[in-house]
């Protein structure tokens, strides 16, 4: 029978060593052929993004060797950080973000110089100053197609779309398209006659508003004719692609919430193109969601798996959901599982292959047959065994808030199979803030939800207004109320729990990353006294340093979320926690990377200075190493611990285990 014991103090088979080693991160797959690949983060080797093959006949190997690390730093989030086709792989490399070749089953022939599969990476771009991004291969021209940030000249760097030769000397790319801000997306047609892409400029960010252009490619290679086909500045366009019968597909939001369609040749008189109704024709599906914010480049939410086919990822009330379209009848039909798609999936005619992950399963690499119906897992993040009863399964709740509309969030009960909450207590409470803030809190496992709830926390994730996945509306909540509508959602999902008996309503923590960091923030200095703790993961302290300090991609993200300069410039101040310490109440923790580009360690190193002055309890620890997210595992391990430690500390318990201590100022 399970022991009664004081929440906090559970002893759980869980440890931050095995969350770490199961911190595995999956993602950014592709077919080539029946060949399947992925991008695996490594926590265990330094955070190392290596690109791993599984051959038909079910080898699975690491195609690139030690010295090359898998990552962009276009908008300094990356993504869409290679391509494969035939047997060759092109990928940016971290440390010196050239372009490389590397073949995976000996030569290609014609004037490729054969190489040592999966050892002998070749560079197709000189080393310099350039970044290189969302590769697309132009078979037919023998070159790559992709996102180029050039970082060759002071002041911001410029963005455009070029050409990259796969024989011959090194270049840096010929320039197709420039002009905007930004550009994502380069596909070409299947017969290369066509080239597809996006843009945007500042202010806006790319769910906000983008374009979609084609343009016919020259003999020479050069662009003709361009057109654009939708969007616009209170439009978002996401995934633009080819069947592989030569329609164009993608995604718009310009009903309310992402749905696909496919554009017609017919052209309106200033040559815009006219598009179709959406591909999806079920009127039950009109509130839902088929398409992702772009905060990284690469992500999918549909794929041809036939010439009248598609399948596609979506998501409702913030579940995600798989299923196959019938381009003929509109009609779709999910594929059954309790499996939720993540942000990436690839396909051919015969398998579906995706990152997906449950409520009691990790994320997995998995391959769906379309002609059995059957589903085989490939690879999982966590090679931790742990019996699927001792996890806290999420309960979807809707709370309303103080502006008449409802918020969402993912309640976990502290869970345990050796252990219960004593009779009369009511658990502490643990409430995340997810980054973006335009991201999304999900349902599915997280191994670091799991370490609080297996030692007697209650966790909510929450999805306060401006969270993607519940239509636009929901995103544009925030619009000008960032530091106000989230932390107001958080504020009453909190005290909606500790109405219903969830929560112990004098343990109340409020915890968040990046953007997350900055409700968990706002949140103790402009509602103090509901938290009685708070961990910041590399969050914004002082809004005036974030939008001049940090990088291009979110230079101007504040001007939608906090309002436009100068008209806006007080509130700058007003709701820059590191201006609102006199209000802060509560014990607060901050966790740094030293290298992060989006969050100047300054903020945090400030703000710790600022409430040890006050004479609050608070710890502070930077990693050497680590950017924006933590990828290490010592960084990882330690940062969890400490976390728990603190919390210790401050309600007075002491954690099960061989916790290190964390040095906590005037506590």
């Amino acid at each position: 029978m399970p022991q009664a014991a004081p929440c906090g103090t559970w002893r759980s088979p869980l440890t931050a060593a095995a969350v770490a080693a199961g911190g595995l991160r999956l993602g950014a797959v592709a077919c080539d052929g029946d060949d399947v690949y992925w991008l695996e983060g490594r926590p265990g080797d330094g955070g190392r993004n290596v690109l791993v093959k599984r051959a038909v006949d079910g080898a699975i190997v690491d195609v690139t060797p030690p010295q090359i690390d898998v990552q962009t730093r276009v908008h300094e989030y990356g993504g869409g950080a290679f391509v494969v086709a035939d047997d060759v792989v092109y990928c940016a490399n971290d440390a010196d973000q050239r372009i490389y070749r590397i073949e995976t089953a000996g030569a290609v022939g014609g004037s490729i110089r054969k190489v040592t599969p999966g050892v002998d990476p070749e560079p197709l771009t000189p080393p310099g100053a350039w970044r290189y991004a969302d590769f697309d291969l132009d078979r037919r021209r023998g070159r790559l197609v992709a996102v180029r940030e050039d970082h060759t000249r002071s002041g911001e760097p410029v963005n455009a779309l070029v050409a990259v030769p796969i024989r011959g000397p090194h270049s840096e790319g010929t320039v197709l398209v420039s002009g905007a801000d930004f550009y994502s997306t380069p596909r070409s047609s299947p017969d290369g006659s066509t080239l597809a892409w996006l843009s945007w400029s500042h202010p806006l960010m790319p769910w906000q508003g983008t374009e979609l252009w084609i343009a016919r490619v020259e003999p020479s290679g050069a662009l003709a004719e361009p057109v654009r086909v939708a969007g616009g500045p209170t439009e978002s366009i996401y995934q633009p692609g080819w069947s592989p019968g030569g329609e164009l597909y993608y995604v718009s939001d310009r009903t309310g919430w992402w749905q696909i369609y496919r554009a017609t040749n017919a052209t309106n008189a200033n040559g815009s193109r006219v598009m179709s109704d959406p591909i999806v024709r079920a009127a039950w599906l009109r509130d839902a969601e088929f398409g992702r914010p772009q905060w990284v480049f690469g992500t999918r939410t549909w794929a041809s798996i036939g010439a009248s086919r598609l399948v596609v990822s979506y998501a409702r009330s913030g579940v995600w959901c798989l299923a196959t379209v019938d381009l003929d009848s509109g009609a779709l039909s999910n594929i059954a599982t309790d499996l939720q798609p993540r942000d990436w999936l690839a396909a051919t005619a015969t398998q579906v292959v995706f990152v997906a992950a449950s409520a009691t399963r990790p994320s997995a690499v998995v391959r769906y047959d379309l002609r059995s119906g059957r589903t085989d897992t490939i690879r999982e993040a966590s090679s931790t065994a742990l019996d699927v009863g001792a996890f806290s399964v999420a309960e979807a709740i809707e709370v309303p808030v103080a502006s008449g509309q409802t918020t969402h969030a993912f309640y976990y009960p502290p869970h345990n199979t050796a252990f219960v909450v004593p009779s009369g207590e009511r658990p502490p409470l643990i409430a995340i803030s997810h980054g973006g803030p335009t991201d999304a809190a999900q349902s599915t496992l997280d191994l670091r939800v799991q370490y609080f709830t297996s030692r007697g926390f209650a966790v909510a994730d929450v999805n306060y207004g401006g969270s993607s996945g519940f239509g636009r509306a929901y995103r544009e909540r925030l619009d000008d109320q960032w530091g106000i509508v989230d932390v107001d959602d958080v504020v009453c999902v909190v005290r909606f729990l500790v109405e219903q008996g969830k929560a112990d309503g004098d343990r109340l923590v409020i915890r968040g990353g990046s953007a997350g960091g900055y409700t968990t923030l706002a949140a103790l200095t402009h509602r103090p006294g509901v938290f009685k703790a708070g961990a910041s993961y590399y969050g914004v302290g002082d809004l005036d340093a974030l939008e001049r300090d940090t990088h291009k991609f979110e230079s101007r993200y504040l001007s939608s979320l906090i309002g436009p300069r100068p008209e806006a410039n007080a509130r700058y101040r007003e709701r820059s926690p590191i201006h609102a310490l006199d209000q802060l109440a509560c014990p607060l923790i901050l966790f740094q990377g030293l290298d992060d580009p989006v969050v100047p360690p300054s903020q945090s190193q400030i703000l710790a200075d600022a409430v040890r002055a006050k004479g609050l309890p608070v710890a502070y620890l930077a990693f050497e190493g680590e950017q924006h997210g933590f990828r290490r595992a010592e960084s990882i391990i330690r940062s969890l611990e400490a976390e728990l430690f603190f919390y210790g500390a401050v309600f007075g318990f002491t954690p099960a285990g061989d916790i290190p201590s964390v040095p906590i100022d005037n506590l």
